[in-house]
């Protein structure tokens, strides 16, 4: 049944309630052992905890969907495609057992282990994926809500999202609010010295390098982790919440992704420096691209497109700030910052008015047969 803006399907209150509750208690739990262990910053503990937490909201979201919800899609799936949920609960929990036995084990070398023990199971997790999709087929995956989407929006939102940047990075720079980084400084401090074989390479080479690695290798090699929040937000949440209309349920969505990241921010992730700011920032950031992933999802009816873009977003930021430009303080500069946010607003400003047909039009992302043989 199609349906435009509100729809006469209710929200079921009781289960996002349950889902946003157990998504929050399980997160802040978590941010309280990093807390309380190594602490938030540059180690590998701490890297591997935040990974984990980008895996609750998908984990609780399949959880509830296979063993509490009755009415859910994937509850009585017959297709193959239903082995995904069962093994991304699985990853999901070995990923955090890696990431817990991190903080005990304070053994560097041990770390190191155990950090290349979960990039291998990203890579294994993405051979299975591509098995399972080709052994059950296309409709299977798109039954169980698993859709890839077409490659135009790939192409055309993941380029979007790099021009977007790109263009912040160079107002960075042209304004003043950021320095343009030292790339040979750059490599040897990351290489703690030791040679890294492009020593000799000019500038523009070490950055095509490392921005084709960061651009398109990158958000592919965190396709499941950042699947692990799009499913859980965009998936279930955007699903769930859009039977209030398009623009209501994505912007309950983005302020409860916004706070849900409250605990790390306080700890200085993204605005060191900026505890309180930060929270309040951080949520405009999360409502900007909660319009932005959650258009995608209902253009395209995929929520691989908006993991790709999650990841892309991640990586593209993080390169620029490490490489190209980095900004001197965090608030007070475009990406992350106040002026980003003004970017973002026109770029919301932009897709609900280009875009008005399909706000106010069915989310494909739910019209989807139920079940599956």
């Amino acid at each position: 049944m199609q349906r435009s803006g509100a729809t006469e399907a209710a929200v079921n209150w009781r289960q996002v309630a349950l889902f946003v509750a157990l998504t929050y208690a399980l997160a802040y739990l978590l941010d309280l052992l990093l807390y309380g262990t190594v602490g938030y910053g540059q180690n590998l503990g701490a890297g591997l905890l935040l990974q984990v937490q980008m895996l609750i909201p998908a984990s609780v979201a399949i959880a509830l969907q296979l063993f509490v919800f009755k009415d859910s899609r994937i509850r009585n799936l017959q297709d193959r495609s239903r082995f995904f949920f069962y093994f991304y609960l699985a990853y999901a929990g070995i990923y955090a057992a890696l990431a817990v036995s991190t903080v005990l084990i304070t053994d560097s070398s041990y770390q190191t282990i155990a950090s290349i023990m979960a990039q291998a199971l990203n890579v294994g997790g993405l051979i299975f994926l591509a098995v399972l999709r080709l052994v059950s087929g296309k409709d299977a995956f798109e039954r169980a809500g698993l859709k890839g989407g077409k490659f135009k929006y790939f192409l055309l939102f993941g380029l979007l999202l790099v021009a977007i940047y790109g263009s912040m990075s160079l107002l960075n720079y042209s304004m003043g609010l950021g320095q343009r980084v030292d790339v040979q400084m750059f490599l040897r401090e990351a290489s703690g010295g030791q040679p890294t074989g492009m020593e000799e390479a000019p500038d523009l080479v070490v950055l095509l390098v490392t921005g084709v690695q960061s651009v398109l290798l990158g958000p592919l090699l965190a396709l499941l982790l950042a699947f692990g929040e799009e499913y859980g937000w965009r998936g279930y949440l955007q699903g769930e919440l859009t039977k209030l209309g398009n623009v209501r349920g994505i912007v309950l969505v983005g302020l409860i992704w916004g706070l849900w990241h409250a605990p790390v921010i306080l700890m200085g992730h993204n605005y060191p420096g900026y505890p309180l700011l930060g929270v309040l920032l951080m949520t405009l950031y999360t409502l900007a691209l909660s319009f932005f992933f959650g258009y995608a999802v209902l253009k395209s009816g995929s929520i691989w497109l908006a993991a790709f873009l999650h990841g892309l977003n991640n990586q593209v930021l993080s390169f620029l700030n490490l490489m190209v430009v980095r900004v001197e303080d965090p608030v007070y500069s475009f990406g992350v910052g106040i002026y980003g946010l003004a970017i973002w607003g026109l770029v919301v400003a932009g897709i609900l008015i280009l875009g008005r047909k399909t706000w106010t039009g069915p989310s494909v992302q739910t019209d989807y047969p139920e079940g599956g043989k």
